[in-house]
């Protein structure tokens, strides 16, 4: 039952909060962002958990005595338990959050992929793991331009942290990655966009740890031995695309003109034969050709293009965890303003969709959920004029509405 798993993930993580308070704000908080909240802020949670005002849940969010990265390590065995798979693939991404003034921490002009265009906003890094079973998001950080931390009395006033200072998005998915690999989600592959693909830095970090990834590159990357990738490609011969399917969408397979490239196998660094292999591949779409993506790869020795392709396509899935956990547990609804707030209100609202993600895994699994894709569940119906935990999920919302990147 929904209520019976809800009350078992409260219990593997209650010891996180030392004292009774904080432990029920925090139960009172997590079931308000799965519930039918209008908007998932302050009031309207205060209101859902019955509380003449919202100072319970501010005092959980900015003054209660807990930590959000505690609580994000526990999230992450619990995503290990229910969706690990042992290729596993963590995928890094960052999403906005439209903001006003220029006091909530790290907010300023910059550019949302999210809202397509330069905004006043803050910026998340997320990672998130996907396998077979499902996917969820299970680690978060809140980039700080130097507009912030190049002035530490505006950071002080936003209780940022002394040790926070300058790191770019690449930087922050790093060391994301880093806290995945000592955790116990089963992860074989890592992709991105090319914001986080063309920093070399990390390519190499995920080599040196013997993770594999497929990352996405722009068009002006350099190959080494072969100059631009978009030149290189530009020689490939007609017969060296293909058509491949880089996994379902919402109508149906995705496919697109593939076309891959071996570039030279990698020793160990330990000097024993090579191992692993790096790769150059490009998506053509085939109704528009001139459209053409790039990425980076290193792989196993022995891996096939189809493996490479079906990575690939897994970074979408990002999309749609940020979709899911903004519209049905109230990721970008928060109406606090210190970093210490966001990082834990971000935690909550995480956790709260692991919970929606282990709950559609088991669905899936006894098929009551066949057509119904991952993460599109509410755990909540309306029973005689209120609204209860129900025992069997329902969806929210259509396949359709769900959108391939």
């Amino acid at each position: 039952m929904w209520n019976d798993e809800l009350e078992e993930l409260f219990l593997r993580t209650g010891h996180r909060f030392r004292r009774v308070e904080p432990r029920r704000r925090m139960r009172d908080y997590v079931r308000g962002l799965l519930g039918p909240v209008g908007r998932k802020n302050g009031w309207q949670l205060a209101e859902y958990a019955g509380h003449r005002t919202p100072d319970r849940l501010q005092r959980l969010l900015n003054g209660a005595r807990w930590d959000a990265d505690e609580l994000r390590d526990d999230l992450q065995h619990y995503v290990a338990e229910r969706l690990g798979e042992p290729d596993g693939i963590l995928i890094l991404d960052d999403t906005g959050f439209l903001k006003k003034g220029t006091t909530s921490a790290g907010v300023q002009r910059q550019y949302s992929g999210t809202a397509g265009r330069t905004e006043n906003c803050q910026i998340g890094v997320f990672a998130a793991y996907a396998t077979t079973r499902g996917r969820a998001l299970v680690d978060r950080e809140l980039y700080l331009p130097k507009s912030w931390t190049d002035d530490r009395d505006r950071c002080r006033a936003a209780h940022i942290p002394n040790e926070r200072t300058f790191a770019t998005k690449p930087d922050l998915a790093k060391a994301m990655v880093l806290r995945a690999i000592a955790s116990p989600l089963p992860i074989a592959w890592v992709t991105a966009d090319a914001a986080y693909g063309q920093e070399w830095r990390l390519r190499r970090m995920l080599e040196e740890t013997g993770l594999g990834y497929v990352l996405a590159v722009p068009k002006s990357q350099q190959v080494p031995h072969f100059g631009r990738i978009d030149h290189l490609f530009s020689q490939a011969p007609e017969e060296a695309w293909e058509q491949r399917s880089c996994g379902d969408g919402a109508k149906g397979p995705r496919f697109y003109h593939w076309a891959a490239l071996q570039i030279t196998s990698i020793e160990d660094f330990d000097g024993e034969m090579p191992t692993h292999q790096r790769w150059a591949l490009a998506r053509r779409s085939i109704s528009k050709p001139e459209e053409i993506a790039y990425y980076l790869c290193y792989a196993p020795l022995g891996t096939t293009v189809e493996r490479l392709v079906r990575v690939a396509g897994t970074r979408w899935a990002i999309e749609e965890a940020f979709q899911a956990a903004k519209n049905e547990c109230g990721l970008d609804q928060y109406e606090v303003r210190r970093y210490t707030g966001w990082m834990r209100h971000i935690t909550l609202a995480i956790l709260a969709h692991a919970f929606l993600a282990a709950m559609a895994a088991d669905a899936a699994a006894k098929g009551a959920a066949e057509t119904v894709p991952a993460l599109r569940l509410s755990p909540w119906q309306k029973f005689g004029g209120s609204w209860q935990l129900a025992t069997h999920p329902s969806p929210l919302t259509s396949p359709s509405s769900v959108h391939a990147h």
